[in-house]
């Protein structure tokens, strides 16, 4: 039998024929497919769910197999297994009712679980249906949202920044292939925040693997966003004693003053900022008058915390060490993430900062005790603390051809109120995309949508509930091109300046492809 082989040493050995041209199940008489999508026949399993276990894999240990019924819209076989080193992943299998589709969903923060979550695209026709056969993988490692996971191992650094991913789809779609005795007609990847990363970084590094992917508020910029983008948030709010200025009960009274400022530029009086750039609020606004009661407005020191905030991290010169404007106006309700209660209470965005300054930033130097009043807010340590890790954590590349001249298919997507990853982070990488491509070209296989009022990857005031997946299915598979999704248009027209220190990240050339050896990732140098 010859051996069916995979990237990355992996090979799959089928102790059974492959058949073409299998019967498809019943699909009832007249039936029509969702709109925009293929007619694709359902195809049934050559192998019982049992018999999966028994295939032979190199460097890959399928732990279980087993039918899954209840909660499911169709019952489906379960596989979990392992590729090494550590890599756990997880399958859905359709035991009837396969439409030839495969979709691999992403994690979030650093991983370290793999359960599939379909997120914005649950309620995609084939996923609610159960037609669909799904994976995910923990990208990895095991738990330890700290970043410790990645101290003393290299490997598991790879597979976290891109490998894992890759070999999941390698496995899952060898496995599907013996399962139903063919290959998936298409195959889509659909993730948010680190799971929008890894969809992008499969775009740039493994442009095959995925015919379209929907990726919602990339982490793409990680190496920014897990160190001055948070940090900032932090000690943008701290007096000289370490003590917060301003607190969560002030960012009611905030978030009021802005909509009053700018609800109805939209043309819509609806408590959403239908575009955020076009707001012009000034904080100062609202800054106590002699003799007002101070619960109902800034004093002026909250007033300058608050506009820090919103414009993001600069150096002491104004020069800016993120892309502009890291919280939007309009997301303030969304703070908490990193303004407390009250004094003493931790914030998440310190935990953020710290987990990947302290293991992932310096990759064969972990530093534990590290603390936020290390990092100095300097052009020179922007680049000495950002470059280590970029060059193979981030996913900034905006050279898309390969996977453009492939037929592949991207939708980006963000909520304008998201309080975790600026939504202009994915604005600057989409424009970059334009510029390195050209618009006409971008248009033809790339989109972005911004969404008023959503939160990151959901909740928020506005819609967050809707289907990023079915216009990138529809996309690939008949060449409908997306319309609008929940009331949003693909390129808001207003445009603004995004430079800032980091603007050559957005390039080819610099990332990097480490190896590990020795209990060290060795990183060769970059390409030019």
């Amino acid at each position: 039998m010859r051996p069916l082989t995979l990237a990355a040493g992996l090979t799959l050995v089928l102790t059974m024929t492959l058949t073409t041209g299998l019967p498809a199940s019943a699909v009832p008489a007249g039936a029509a497919p969702p709109s925009g999508l293929a007619d694709l026949p359902a195809v049934a399993p050559v192998l019982s769910c049992a018999d999966v276990p028994g295939l032979r894999l190199d460097g890959v240990t399928i732990s279980s197999a087993a039918v899954v019924s209840t909660g499911a819209p169709a019952p489906y076989c379960e596989v979990r297994g392992t590729i090494a080193p550590a890599n756990t992943i997880v399958l859905r299998l359709p035991v009837h009712g396969w439409t030839q589709r495969y979709v691999q969903t992403g994690c979030g923060g650093l991983c370290g679980t793999a359960v599939i979550n379909y997120g914005q695209a649950a309620s995609c026709p084939p996923i609610a249906d159960g037609t669909v056969a799904g994976a995910t993988t923990d990208m990895g490692h095991q738990g330890r949202n700290d970043g410790s996971w990645a101290a003393g191992n290299p490997q598991a650094q790879i597979d976290f920044a891109y490998r894992g991913v890759h070999v999941t789809a390698q496995v899952a779609k060898a496995i599907i292939t013996a399962f139903y005795g063919r290959r998936p007609a298409y195959s889509y990847f659909t993730g948010c925040s680190d799971g929008g990363r890894e969809g992008l970084m499969a775009a740039q590094r493994y442009p095959g693997d995925f015919d379209g992917i929907a990726a919602g508020a990339p982490a793409n910029n990680m190496a920014v966003q897990n160190t001055f983008h948070h940090a900032w948030n932090v000690l943008a709010n701290k007096d000289a004693a370490g003590n917060f200025i301003l607190l969560a009960g002030k960012l009611p009274l905030v978030h009021q003053a802005v909509l009053a400022a700018c609800d109805r530029l939209d043309g819509l009086t609806d408590r959403l900022l239908g575009d955020p750039r076009l707001c012009r609020f000034d904080p100062a606004s609202i800054v106590c008058r002699a003799g007002q009661d101070v619960t109902t407005c800034l004093t002026a020191a909250e007033a300058t915390v608050v506009r820090r905030l919103h414009d993001g991290a600069t150096d002491a010169r104004g020069r800016r060490l993120e892309v502009a404007v890291s919280h939007e106006w309009g997301s303030e309700l969304e703070w908490t993430l990193f303004v407390p209660a009250a004094q003493g209470q931790p914030v998440a965005s310190e935990m953020f900062a710290l987990s990947y300054l302290r293991y992932l930033a310096e990759p064969n130097h972990p530093r534990p005790e590290y603390q936020l009043s290390d990092l100095a807010f300097t052009v020179e340590s922007f680049w000495r603390t950002v470059l280590p890790s970029s060059t193979y954590l981030a996913a900034m590349d905006p050279d898309l051809r390969a996977f453009q001249r492939g037929g592949g298919k991207l939708l980006l997507w963000h909520g304008w109120n998201d309080q975790h990853i600026a939504p202009r982070s994915t604005l600057a990488y989409y424009d970059a995309v334009r510029a390195t491509m050209g618009a006409a070209t971008t248009d033809r296989f790339a989109r972005l949508y911004l969404f008023p009022g959503l939160a990151h990857c959901g909740g928020g005031a506005g819609p967050d509930t809707f289907d990023v997946l079915t216009p990138v299915m529809a996309w690939v598979e008949t060449g409908r091109r997306p319309g609008r999704i929940a009331g949003t248009s693909a390129l808001p027209v207003a445009r603004v300046d995004t430079s800032w220190v980091g603007q050559g990240l957005y390039s080819s050339g610099y990332q990097t492809w480490p190896r590990a050896a020795g209990g060290k990732l060795v990183i060769p140098p970059p390409r030019r």
